[in-house]
C-alpha cells in the first residue's frame, strides 16, 4: 500500500513557515515529511532558501511523530561529507531516530558557489559514493582518518550520535545513479517521477528498503488560478534533459524557463477536482513506489491540508495510508 507524505519546499517558504507547515502536516495525520536542501531557489519568484539543518532543528522541537527526510542533500562539493555526517547525526538525535538522509549528486545551481568546477556526471557519482563511505565511517563513533580520491578526513570523531545510524536514501534518475543507489543506500531509493523501469533496475541490482518519490500539485478553488501559480513559481519543472544539473544560477533558470509554456506544466494536478490527483497518485502506486510525497505549490498550504482531509483521502479510501 502506498504511503502519502508531505513535501516542504525550502525554495518557496521562509524558515518559520516551514516549521509551522510541518506541525500542521503532523496535525493533518501525515507521518512522513520531505524537505528540500538548496543554497539557491530555482528562480527569484520562489524567493527563499534557508539553511535546511536549522529548519530541521525547529521541526524536531515542534513535532513528535513526523519522520523527516532531506530530499535531497548533496554531500560532495559545497559541504564536505564529514560535516553532513555530523548534521545528520545531530538531526537524528534531536528527532529520536525519526530522520533519514536523502542524498544525490546535486546541481551546479547550489554547488558552484565557492568557485569549484562542476564535475562531470561520472565524477559526481564517484564523489557521492565516496562521501557515503566517509559518513558511514564517522557514524561508527570511532576516530576516522580517510584519504580517498576526493576527500580527506583526519582524526575526526563524532561524539553526538543517535542510537542507530541514519538511513541513507539515494536518488537515481538514470541507470548509473540507480545502480549506485542499489549498492550504497541503507534506507532506500529516491525518484521524482513514477518511473517503474528505474525502480525495477534498483531492485534487480540488489537495492532494498523503501522507495520514495514526489509529485508537485497545486490545490486552489480555481483551476486557472492554480495553473498560474504553478507557472509563476515552477516553470523550471518543464525544462528537459540535464539542464537542472548544469545551469549555475537562478537567472539562468529564469532565462531558460522563458521557453516553457503555461500549457506545458498543466500536467501537474491542480485546482479543486480530486480526479487528477487520484490519477497521479495511482500512477506511482502502479509503478511500485512505497511512499509518495505531495508538494503543494504556493502559499495556500492550509487549503491543501483541508482538501487532503475532506476530499482526497476519502476518495482514495484504503488505497493509501498516512502512516
Amino acid at each position: 500500500m502506498l504511503t502519502l507524505g508531505y513535501a516542504l519546499s525550502s525554495e518557496e517558504h521562509a524558515p518559520r513557515l516551514l516549521v509551522d507547515f510541518a506541525a500542521r502536516a503532523e496535525q493533518a495525520g501525515f507521518r512522513k515529511l520531505w524537505i528540500s536542501d538548496h543554497f539557491h531557489p530555482w528562480n527569484d519568484e520562489q524567493g527563499q532558501s534557508p539553511f535546511v539543518w536549522s529548519v530541521i532543528g525547529g521541526i524536531a522541537a515542534t513535532t513528535s511523530q513526523l519522520e523527516v527526510y532531506t530530499a535531497v542533500t548533496c554531500p560532495t562539493v559545497r559541504i564536505h561529507p564529514a560535516i553532513i555526517a555530523q548534521a545528520a547525526a545531530t538531526s537524528a538525535s534531536m528527532l529520536g531516530g525519526r530522520f533519514g538522509l536523502g542524498i544525490g549528486s546535486g546541481e551546479a545551481l547550489n554547488e558552484h558557489v565557492f568557485g569549484d568546477a562542476w564535475p562531470s556526471a561520472d565524477v559526481r557519482l564517484a564523489m557521492l559514493e565516496e562521501s557515503i563511505e566517509v559518513m558511514r565511517e564517522l557514524w561508527t563513533g570511532e576516530v576516522v582518518s580517510h584519504r580517498g580520491e576526493h576527500y580527506t578526513v583526519e582524526n575526526a570523531r563524532l561524539y553526538t550520535l543517535p542510537e542507530q545510524p541514519p538511513g541513507i536514501w539515494v536518488s537515481g534518475f538514470g541507470p548509473k545513479a540507480t545502480r549506485l543507489a542499489a549498492r550504497t543506500a541503507t534506507g532506500g531509493y529516491v525518484n521524482t517521477s513514477p518511473d517503474a523501469e528505474m525502480l525495477q533496475l534498483y531492485r534487480n541490482s540488489g537495492g532494498t528498503g523503501t522507495s520514495q518519490a514526489s509529485v508537485k500539485v497545486c490545490w486552489a478553488e480555481d483551476a486557472s488560478e492554480a495553473l498560474d501559480t504553478i507557472y509563476r513559481l515552477w516553470p523550471n519543472s518543464g525544462l528537459p534533459g540535464e539542464l537542472a544539473q548544469v545551469l549555475p544560477t537562478p537567472q539562468h533558470f529564469m532565462q531558460a524557463s522563458q521557453l516553457v509554456t503555461r500549457e506545458s506544466v498543466a500536467d501537474k494536478p491542480h485546482g479543486p477536482d480530486p480526479a487528477a490527483y487520484l490519477e497521479q497518485i495511482r500512477a506511482y502506486a502502479d509503478a511500485g513506489y512505497d511512499e509518495l510525497y505531495l508538494h503543494q505549490i504556493g502559499a495556500d498550504q492550509e487549503g491543501f491540508f483541508d482538501f487532503v482531509e475532506r476530499e482526497l483521502l476519502p476518495a482514495l479510501g484504503d488505497e493509501v495510508r498516512l502512516r
